[in-house]
């Protein structure tokens, strides 16, 4: 079904009703020689310039394209509040498979189309885009963050999104086991790519037992070369059903607990790095029924954005990996709202992020 102008009415919907709505613009960019097919979402700028990266994916459709920049503008407009950054939340999506049409062309035209938003998006990586990506698209668009040291970037933000995480995980320890270490615990780890073998390496320096699967052998291949303690099996429905598993970390795409992997989960806590974990609302209440602690996502895995977000004013690693470090706090104090008000963590989350913005949306009109 469509409307007058011939998007599809859902999508619509979504924009302009839906709860999940609000947001502030959203651009859909064409570039017809190089192939260029994006949407550009930006969800707030409450508390600045919107941030969030540029995901590089195949989609099924144009409206899931759409559906999914404006799912993940609105996770960035948490996530960076809940990182205490002076930035609301935006999100890009470029369709298409990267490895069939990524050219020079078709990100410098992307570039052209970010530049044309003055600086209201700032943009970085994501699923299906690298540092080298960036540095194109910079040449056509100064509001890029996520290039190369060689040019003027942070390089690969992953490694402080891993250590994010890490510190949530702690948190969820400290929180339900009155002990920060995960020495000893079992922890599973789904998709072990650009984030999750660098949250492998953490775990492992502390003692735990570390379960890995990925949909690519390579990925998994490579881990193992590297830390033959490591435990694989075959997917991700195997890995939730491991006996005796402590801590579940998400680290692929979203929609990793849903209706048919919250009933069979065995880990008493999930922390992982993937955005959108909860498939739709209601799961996270799911999770506390079962007395599942969930660290929430765009929380835990606010290192990378923190890094990025940095290199906007003259990166400085340490000054970075001090304010990940902060992610332990931040989670603990969620967990102590949600108790406080008898919700689960997400809707915590959400309270505290919302609150900042809404102080943020009043302070503008004063």
């Amino acid at each position: 079904m469509t409307d007058v102008t011939g998007a599809h009415a859902d999508v619509l919907h979504t924009l302009f009703r839906s709860e999940q709505g609000g947001h502030e613009q959203v651009v859909l960019c064409q570039d017809r020689a190089s192939g260029l097919k994006a949407v550009i979402a930006i969800h707030s700028t409450a508390l600045g310039p919107a941030l969030g990266g540029t995901r590089f994916y195949p989609y099924a459709s144009e409206q899931e394209a759409v559906a999914d920049a404006l799912n993940l503008a609105r996770g960035m407009s948490y996530k960076n509040a809940m990182a205490g950054l002076d930035h609301g939340g935006g999100k890009a999506v470029i369709i298409g498979d990267p490895e069939l049409i990524k050219s020079e062309e078709l990100l410098l035209a992307y570039g052209r189309c970010v530049a044309s938003l003055g600086g209201r998006y700032v943009t970085a990586c994501d699923v299906g885009t690298y540092v080298a990506d960036m540095d194109v698209v910079a040449r056509e668009c100064r509001w890029t963050t996520g290039r190369s040291p060689e040019n003027g970037g942070a390089g690969d933000s992953s490694v402080l999104t891993a250590f994010g995480v890490y510190q949530g995980m702690r948190a969820s320890a400290q929180h339900l086991w009155g002990d920060p270490t995960l020495r000893g615990r079992t922890v599973g780890v789904a998709g072990v790519g650009k984030v999750g073998h660098h949250l492998v390496r953490h775990l492992l320096d502390e003692g735990a037992e570390v379960v890995i699967t990925d949909v690519r052998s390579e990925a998994v291949e490579r881990v193992v070369a590297a830390h033959p303690a490591v435990r694989r099996v075959a997917d991700t429905d195997a890995l939730i059903r491991v006996e005796g598993l402590d801590v579940y970390a998400p680290c692929a795409l979203g929609g990793a607990l849903n209706d048919a992997t919250v009933p069979v989960l065995t880990a008493r806590v999930v922390c992982g790095a993937a955005n959108n974990q909860l498939a739709h609302p209601g799961v996270e209440k799911d999770l506390a029924d079962r007395g599942i602690l969930y660290a929430p996502d765009y929380v835990v895995n606010a290192g990378g954005v923190i890094q990025v977000a940095d290199e906007l004013h003259g990166f400085d690693f340490d000054r970075c990996r001090a304010k990940a470090a902060k992610i332990f706090d931040t989670t603990l104090a969620i967990f102590a709202r949600a108790k406080e008000d008898g919700i689960p963590p997400a809707a915590a989350a959400d309270r505290i992020a919302e609150q900042r913005m809404a102080e943020a949306r009043a302070a503008h009109t004063r």
